[in-house]
């Protein structure tokens, strides 16, 4: 769910609440938490993620173990990708899907041993998907545990995140590859990242979080709140669940095809996304460029050139890496191609522009 989705809501708060509101962060509701937006500014925010380093608290991201004979079997029968045979460490992105193509959420899987998975689920969604993968666990060997409210995480971000991590908190990561975990004295940390740029997650007990986090604020280190991480993610092209993947959006509407592996064993949704990717989905999901600085919003109409509706932007900003006017937008599939010609409605006025690729900054991921 969405930032503009969630402000206004009364919700819980994280290990860290109190480490924000000593530091005089600006604090919204979002995925039923009361989460920093910022702490000296989105734009400053960032920048530090960009260029060096940033700090951010995700601890209300929810975590879901499942374990047992049929663990992989299960996560299979759920999930969008194919995670047979997967060697330990590794992690695999995709989505929970409904059987009609609809995105229940979309997550990380980690594979943490021989029938032990780590599932990281979106805060928002987490009674949702817990309430579903229940409901799916009939008739699997499996123990399937929300351990959400025991971890605490933290995400460490920028191209200078793998010296801090190893330098400030003691953990050694260098080794690490992109996409991979590995357990440091009863701590998970991984190296994935939502910013487009390299870094690493910690996932740990509420108190050992607390800690990490007052030593990286102590080294120099920028708190970043959600506003600059939705910006950073946006630039990517990353998805956002509630604006480009939902219950009526499917992964394939929203470009992210490569996430569903049709050859695998029957899982929840593939005959339905068998069917949208073969026929093509009636709308997809398309990177917009304005010609004007005007700042395409969620929820915005997207007009063809005769001025009929064909659309809607799902995220938009004047990005700060590029300073350009750009959005994604979920419109008719006739209209998706490079370089069509599309209009914006903001408030009274249209601004044309062109389809381009969604992704309006290079990833610098280690690989």
């Amino acid at each position: 769910m969405s930032i503009r989705q969630e402000l206004g809501k009364k919700d819980k708060r994280t290990c860290l609440y109190d480490k924000h509101v000593s530091l005089g962060a600006l604090m919204s509701p979002f995925g039923g938490f009361e989460m920093p937006i910022q702490y000296v500014g989105i734009a400053q925010e960032h920048y530090a993620v960009r260029e060096h380093v940033g700090l951010f608290d995700v601890s209300h991201m929810g975590e879901v173990t499942v374990k047992g004979k049929d663990a992989e079997r299960y996560v299979q029968y759920i999930f969008t990708n194919d995670i047979a045979n997967a060697p330990l460490g590794k992690i695999y992105y995709g989505m929970m899907c409904y059987e009609n193509g609809g995105t229940v959420d979309d997550l990380l899987v980690y594979k943490m041993g021989e029938n032990d998975f780590f599932l990281v689920i979106n805060a928002a969604n987490i009674d949702k998907d817990w309430t579903w993968m229940q409901q799916q666990a009939e008739g699997f060997d499996i123990d399937l545990q929300n351990r959400s409210d025991y971890y605490g995480q933290i995400a460490v971000q920028g191209p200078e995140s793998e010296y801090v991590v190893e330098t400030v908190l003691g953990i050694p990561c260098k080794e690490m590859v992109f996409y991979t975990c590995k357990v440091f004295e009863e701590t998970i940390i991984s190296r994935t990242g939502y910013t487009g740029e390299d870094g690493f997650e910690i996932y740990a007990s509420h108190d050992y979080i607390r800690e990490c986090w007052d030593k990286l604020i102590a080294a120099g280190v920028q708190a970043c709140g959600l506003g600059c991480r939705d910006t950073l993610r946006f630039e990517v092209g990353l998805p956002l669940y509630g604006d480009e993947l939902s219950e009526e959006i499917s992964p394939i509407m929203a470009g992210l095809g490569m996430f569903v592996k049709l050859d695998k064993a029957e899982f929840i949704g593939k005959e339905a996304l068998a069917k949208q990717k073969t026929e093509g989905p009636a709308k997809k999901l398309v990177g917009i460029e304005l010609f004007d600085k005007a700042i395409p919003r969620h929820g915005y109409t997207v007009l063809n050139m005769e001025g009929e509706p064909v659309g809607e932007v799902t995220t938009g900003y004047h990005t700060l890496s590029s300073d350009k006017s750009v959005c994604m937008a979920l419109v008719d599939a006739a209209y998706a191609k490079l370089d069509t010609e599309l209009q914006i409605q903001i408030r009274k006025k249209v601004f044309p522009g062109k389809v381009v690729k969604k992704q309006f900054y290079n990833k610098n991921y280690k690989k």
